[in-house]
């Protein structure tokens, strides 16, 4: 492979520097690098982050190819920055045994655009009655070490203390999507002022806070780890920070359009702000910001969720659930919490590849902009400021709730092992 000198970028926001690629590897960062036979690429005071990760993809391949595939899903990640991405076990097939996480995961390998770290099912058909294949899974080519019954949640406490006392054998992580079925039945947006003047049924904090205590207790119980998908509010945020200061194995996630939108967009009855879990309110928004700057929630997570023109193209109560968010993810990031300044670049980093790829023990990933690290990089343009066309999209998905508005960032390169597969914005 040819080298490449990234020229005059800001290392995590810091002072401008070079950075040498060669072959899949940083070779040297300083000052005043030689080109030589290098391709130069003039940063001009970009920000250069490690590649980004997300934990939480959804790629629909096998079954749902009319929302996604894992091409198309990994193409759209490059496009957002991304060098690696987790993705959930809710296809047809579920991903509850070991030949089919082995199938996306080869899927992934021969993408080329991003690595696929595929999550296997906590149980049998995400039906939550009998613990899937959790070792067999573990033990496969693809090397599963995150659960999920993501789109549905294990809300059978011993089915879920059992999975925790199973993967805590391989130093696995259960990722529970928080919402306890009985207290949600019907519901279609966040319970309050809004669903009630909407007529709508409302789906209660409380469903998702309930769960998440009783799944720090069982973590605690058991000295297993837990993850909590999706965490969308205030009352949520002061469990997960009460469970960290006792010493409980806990991490968590929020996604990006629970850092910015609210419940009063449904007021449009818009299908693209029907989500799972639903948007919050102002209120819950602003301690999610909180939450994240002071590292009581680990990382961001994007929960791309893709869906059919028709799927969402229809009445309210009819549509589906879920937004795409990868090609986005970085820019709202920035807008939410590094223009209002309450993170930093090397924040960013911290929460969007080191501490998810640590968190699901993903090698090669989330690695410091160092020489010897393996060249997973994204090259950001902060100083850009334009309107989301979806039309531009790399996914096979358009159900952004962000089409027109105004965001700042725009990704330029992403390097997976040194090789570039996106270039001045485009993919490579």
């Amino acid at each position: 492979m040819s080298k490449i000198l990234i020229r005059g970028a800001k290392i995590l926001g810091g002072e401008p520097q070079d950075v040498l690629i060669d072959g899949e590897t940083i070779a040297e960062v300083s000052t005043g690098i030689e080109a030589g036979d290098a391709t130069v690429i003039e940063a001009d005071g970009k920000i250069l982050l490690p590649g980004l990760v997300d934990l939480h993809t959804h790629l629909r391949e096998p079954g749902r190819e009319d929302s996604e595939t894992v091409l198309t899903g990994t193409r759209a990640a490059a496009s957002g920055g991304y060098t690696a991405v987790f993705a959930m076990a809710n296809t047809f097939p579920v991903a509850d045994t070991a030949g089919v996480v082995e199938q996306v995961w080869r899927l992934g390998k021969e993408s080329g655009y991003c690595d696929v770290q595929p999550i296997g099912a906590v149980t049998v058909g995400l039906e939550g009655k009998q613990l899937a294949e959790l070792g067999a899974m573990h033990d496969s080519a693809a090397g599963v070490r995150v659960f999920s019954d993501d789109g549905k949640c294990v809300d059978d406490a011993v089915i879920m203390r059992r999975a925790l006392e199973y993967v805590k054998a391989f130093g696995g992580v259960v990722a529970q999507h928080a919402q306890e079925p009985r207290l949600t039945e019907g519901a279609q947006m966040n319970e309050g002022i809004v669903s009630a003047e909407l007529g709508l049924g409302g789906w209660p904090a409380v469903a998702e806070e309930s769960i998440i205590a009783r799944d720090v207790l069982l973590a605690e119980h058991v000295g297993s780890r837990v993850h909590i998908c999706h965490l969308s509010t205030a009352g949520s945020v002061e469990i997960v920070r009460w469970a960290k200061s006792r010493g409980i194995d806990v991490t968590a996630e929020v996604t990006p359009h629970h850092l910015l939108l609210t419940d009063e967009l449904v007021r449009s009855y818009n299908p693209v702000y029907k989500v799972n879990p639903p948007l919050r309110t102002e209120r819950d928004v602003l301690a999610l910001r909180e939450a994240l700057a002071d590292g009581t929630i680990d990382i961001v997570a994007t929960d791309h969720a893709p869906h059919p023109h028709e799927d969402k193209d229809c009445e309210w109560g009819a549509a589906a659930m879920g937004m795409v968010g990868l090609e986005t993810a970085l820019s709202v990031v920035q807008h939410t919490m590094v223009d209002t300044g309450l993170l930093d670049w090397a924040g960013v980093a911290e929460r969007m590849s080191f501490r998810p790829a640590e968190i699901g023990r993903l090698a090669g990933h989330g690695r410091p902009v160092a020489a010897g690290e393996p060249a997973n990089l994204t090259l950001v343009d902060s100083a850009y400021r334009g309107p989301v066309d979806p039309a531009g999209f790399a996914s096979r998905s358009r159900n952004t709730p962000y089409e027109g508005r105004e965001l700042p960032g725009r990704v330029t390169h992403t390097f997976l092992r040194g090789r570039a597969t996106v270039v001045d914005g485009n993919l490579a």
